[in-house]
């Protein structure tokens, strides 16, 4: 009877290890995932006060500004995105045409990389309505006096 004992005790212990391996490799992997998705998203102020580094891939948020739409040859434009304090000059180098919804003064979130004074995006995320778009911009824009609450 005694070898039964230990034999279901051994096995305890090993389940009880190899759900703490799980648990470290699960921590460790949300760990890497956060690592690179707090730094992914900045506003204009932020990009401007510390610019990334040119390898670094991450979202710009905020309005497109009116008036700063510049089309260039097949899908690729040009344009301005601002949270009302700071500017940062974008040009779209992505594959897929514009978005409908991608117009000045709606909020946008560029995807790419930041590189000698302009962003260079990937990709393009447009947003119509405000409930939409990520808080970080939103405060920035309140903070900057641009956005006012449609229900304050």
């Amino acid at each position: 009877m005694a070898g039964m004992k230990s034999l279901k005790k051994r096995r305890r212990i090993q389940v009880i290890a190899a759900a703490t391996v799980a648990l470290l490799i699960a921590a460790v992997l949300i760990g890497y995932g956060f690592r690179d998705g707090i730094n992914l998203y900045r506003s204009p102020t932020q990009v401007t006060e510390a610019a990334p580094d040119p390898d670094e891939y991450f979202q710009l948020g905020g309005l497109v500004k009116d008036g700063s739409i510049v089309n260039r040859h097949g899908v690729e434009f040009d344009f301005v995105i601002t949270d009302g304090a700071a500017e940062i000059p974008v040009s779209y180098v992505g594959r897929d045409p514009r978005p409908d919804l991608f117009t000045e003064g709606q909020g946008t979130i560029a995807k790419g990389y930041y590189r000698d004074g302009r962003f260079e995006a990937r990709d393009l995320l447009a947003k119509h309505d405000e409930t939409y778009m990520p808080r970080e911009v939103m405060d920035t824009l309140k903070e900057t006096g641009v956005y006012q609450d449609p229900n304050s």
